[in-house]
This record gives C-alpha cells, sequence and structure tokens, in this order.
C-alpha cells in the first residue's frame, strides 16, 4: 500500500504545483467576464507573438502586426510579448494615462537582456528614488550645459569642422556623418574632451561595438555581437573612470573645486553616487547624445529631401538669420529662437520618422481604465508611434508637413510624445533639438543634396536606414 501511495502522493503533489501556477498565471483571464481584460491573442506558447510585433517595417507607418491588431481587437489589446503577458494601447489617452502615472500605478520594465547589456545602474532600467536622483542629475547636466558661454560655439565648430571633411566628395553616408557629429558634441558636452584627443578615439571605437551588441540578440556566447558589447561596455567603463580620475588629480588630490565650471566637475562633486553609477550616468548620455540625435538629423535630411517647399521655407529663414550677422559670427541663443520653422521640421520629422516606437512598463496593481482591466503584473507597452501617425488626431498623418505645428503648444500636445513623457520624459530632448536646428542651419546654406537610392527609416523596432542614407552632395559657391 505505501508503495502505491507514495508515487501517488508525489503525482499530486506536481499536479497541484502546476495547477497553482497556472492559476496564478491565468486567474485574470478567469475574471475576463467580469472586470473586462482587452481582447486578443496569445499566441505561440512561451514566444507569443513577440517576433511578429519586432518585425521590421518602415518607422513612418504602424507596421503589419499592430495594424492586423487594431482592425481585429481595437486600439488596446492584449497579447504575450517578451515572455509576458502584455496589454498594447495605440490609445492617445491611455498612453496619457499610463506616462503620467509612472511609480503609481505604473513601473519602467525593460527586459533583462537590456539590463544586462546596459548595467544594473542604467538610467533606463533604475526605478524608484534611484531614477529620481538620476533623473536630476540629468538634468543638472542640461542646465550646466546651457548655460556655459561656449556651448553653441562648440556645437557650431563641430558641424563647420564635419562640413569641412566633406569638401571635394560628391557623395557621404549621411548617417555615418551624422554619428560622428553627435558623439564629438556629446563627449565634448560631458567629459570635456575634443574630438582629437585618443580618449575620445578609443571611446568611440568601443561604443560602435557597444551599439551592434545593444541591437543583437541577446547570446552571451563568445564571438557574439551581444558577447563583444557586453566586453566593450566594460572597456568603456575603465575609459571613463580613467578621464574621472585625470580630472581629479587636475582639481586638486580629493577635491572637487569647479575649476572648469563643466558637467564632468558638477558630476565629481556629487555625493550621493557611487564610481560605478557615475561611469554609468556618463554611459547613458553619450548613448542618448549620440544615437537618438543623429537619428533625428537623419530624419530631418530624409524629409526634407522629399519635400522642395519645406526645403525653400528652411532655407530662407536661415538666410534671414545670416543676414543680420558678420560673415564669421557665431549663432546666439537669439538666433537659435528665430529658427520657428525649423523647431517644426524638426517636430514633424520626429512624428513621421518615430525614433522610439514603444516604450516598457508594467502594471503594478490591478489598473481600471475606462472598460478596460490591466491586470496586475502584466507588461503595458504604450505605443507612441500609433498615435502620431492616426489621421484622426494628425490630419494627413502619412504626410511630412511641417506647417501643421504653427500655432501650437507642443509641451501640452497629449498627442505628440516623441521623447515618451510624465516623470521619464527624455531629459535632453531641448539639446537634441538645439544640436539639430545648427546643424541644420549650415547644411542648407552651404548644400544642395539629393537621396542617392531609395533608403527608408526602419523600425526593427529601433530605427535605422539599412543604406546608411547615402545623399549626392554639391556644395553651394
Amino acid at each position: 500500500m505505501e508503495g502505491e501511495l507514495l508515487p501517488t502522493l508525489v503525482i499530486g503533489l506536481i499536479v497541484m504545483l502546476l495547477l497553482g501556477l497556472a492559476f496564478n498565471h491565468f486567474l485574470p483571464l478567469l475574471l475576463n467576464q467580469e472586470k473586462v481584460i482587452p481582447r486578443g491573442s496569445f499566441g505561440w506558447p512561451l514566444a507569443g507573438e513577440t517576433l511578429n510585433f519586432l518585425s521590421p517595417h518602415a518607422s513612418t507607418s504602424l507596421g503589419s502586426f499592430l495594424e492586423d491588431h487594431i482592425s481585429r481587437y481595437g486600439k488596446i489589446f492584449k497579447t504575450h510579448l517578451f515572455c509576458t503577458p502584455t496589454i498594447v494601447s495605440c490609445d492617445q489617452e491611455l498612453n496619457h494615462f499610463i506616462l503620467q502615472n509612472e511609480e503609481k500605478l505604473f513601473q519602467c520594465s525593460y527586459p533583462k537582456p537590456i539590463h544586462g547589456i546596459l548595467g544594473k545602474s542604467s538610467m533606463l532600467v533604475v526605478v524608484g528614488e534611484t531614477h529620481r536622483r538620476f533623473r536630476n542629475l540629468a538634468l543638472t547636466m542640461v542646465s550646466t550645459t546651457r548655460s556655459r558661454p561656449g556651448y553653441l560655439n562648440d556645437i557650431e565648430t563641430t558641424v563647420t569642422r564635419t562640413f569641412r571633411s566633406w569638401k571635394g566628395k560628391g557623395r557621404v553616408n549621411f548617417c555615418e556623418e551624422a554619428r560622428k557629429f553627435t558623439f564629438s558634441v556629446i563627449v565634448k558636452q560631458v567629459l570635456g574632451l575634443s574630438q582629437d584627443e585618443p580618449d575620445t578615439a578609443r571611446i568611440l571605437e568601443d561604443f560602435l561595438t557597444f551599439m551592434k551588441g545593444l541591437i543583437s540578440f541577446p547570446l552571451y556566447v563568445q564571438g557574439t555581437p551581444y558577447a563583444k558589447a557586453v566586453k566593450a561596455r566594460g572597456r568603456i567603463s575603465l575609459t571613463v573612470k580613467a578621464v574621472m580620475e585625470q580630472r581629479r588629480r587636475g582639481n586638486g588630490v580629493g577635491c572637487c573645486s569647479n575649476k572648469k565650471g563643466d558637467f564632468l566637475d558638477v558630476l565629481l562633486s556629487v555625493s550621493n553616487l557611487t564610481e560605478e553609477e557615475k561611469v554609468s550616468f556618463v554611459l547613458d548620455l553619450l548613448l542618448g547624445g549620440y544615437e537618438t540625435t543623429s537619428i533625428l538629423m537623419s530624419m530631418a535630411v530624409y524629409f526634407l529631401a522629399q519635400s522642395p517647399l519645406a526645403l525653400e521655407k528652411i532655407k530662407s529663414e536661415h538666410q534671414n538669420i545670416r543676414a543680420n550677422m558678420q560673415k564669421d559670427d557665431y549663432l546666439n541663443l537669439e538666433d537659435y529662437k528665430k529658427m520657428e520653422f525649423t523647431q517644426h521640421v524638426i517636430s514633424e520629422a520626429l512624428r513621421c520618422g518615430n525614433i522610439v516606437k514603444f516604450v516598457h512598463r508594467k502594471a503594478l496593481r490591478d489598473v481600471r481604465f475606462k472598460e478596460h482591466l490591466i491586470p496586475s503584473g502584466w507588461k503595458v507597452l504604450p505605443v507612441l508611434s500609433a498615435v502620431h501617425l492616426n489621421s484622426s488626431l494628425h490630419g494627413g498623418a502619412l504626410q511630412f508637413n511641417p506647417w501643421r505645428w504653427e500655432g501650437q503648444n507642443q509641451a501640452t500636445c497629449k498627442k505628440f510624445t516623441p521623447f515618451g513623457g510624465g516623470t521619464r520624459l527624455c531629459p535632453g530632448s531641448e539639446l537634441a533639438k538645439v544640436e539639430t536646428a545648427i546643424f541644420l542651419h549650415h547644411l542648407v546654406l552651404n548644400f544642395r543634396w539629393r537621396m542617392d537610392c531609395e533608403d527608408l527609416p526602419m523600425a526593427y523596432p529601433y530605427v535605422e536606414f539599412p543604406r546608411g542614407l547615402p545623399l549626392q552632395i554639391d556644395q553651394i559657391s
């Protein structure tokens, strides 16, 4: 009897355990009739619908996955993404609700492989009080940078240097040129390094490896892009630590006297961050100032190449600004404020190009929104591009039309969130716009360009021009 009972008990315990796991996982589904979880499909076991969701498509479109699911289930639907039950929102009001309730009802929740490559102290993945401290420091960085007298001059000097390297060329790979430019600017802003210094070249080389791995399959096996990126991050960290230590010695042993008054001195004087957190913070700033800004510049150039009227309008604006300046004068803040149509071009490039398609969140508890229930613990993905490309919110949404922004206050615009929103609104968004505007100022006054071949911005879901946006360029005499 005992010999028969033991296997039966073991089997019974296993069945109870499995039923318990299943009950905890699918309990929200059992309550569907009462609490109304959005309709949808979980797709395949484990993988769910992740591969279809991440299928490459033009970033100027929703892609077949979202178009199909919206037509079948509406703008808010359930699915299974990144190994987790997920609510996807393509709805303006719900997106705004999610972004405005960070750390109250929802929390940032990026997949674990992102943590592995960015590091556990990355501002992108930390939450709660740690994120608040990092964000305040980022805002300090922006404030310090903008208040520095030579800030605009540094950007403009880097622009003119970039264009000198184009002399005699009839063709450029614009994405590559934009990345070189933005990297030179952000390294100067954050670490105080010029583009000629050995540390700058060393960081850039490792950063290229880091970026390739960041967008690769997260398999840590010797020789894979992911493994190479993790190692590259380690090398970047060592270089950054060396730069920080060199600055400390220059300021005096054990003392941060703000000798240069730049952001690196400010960072070194912060007492509530560990050394590793400071290094991770620098990497975050380099990543944000490098990739996102360069893609924004590429988007603006891409759309202007296809819109002769907008190109003529922005060129006229910059000719008028330059007409009131001496030949070798630098642009100043007042000149930047006159670039109104340029800001419309930048906003429209962000809306049409959708550099950030969606953000990762999870529900901290059961959340009711109108007739919908979002179960506690489920992932929530506000799809920003779905709102940007919604024709009921933006007339002729698929058309590049910078004039649509005339007279609109974008700061309070719920239907336009290219830099996220709430407490995770990108703190460097204004710096990205300044860089892009100054670059465009010199580009439209000094060059004519056309696309060398067909090249669409593609969402993988990160955005990239597959051919690097090759341009035929002619210098204006």
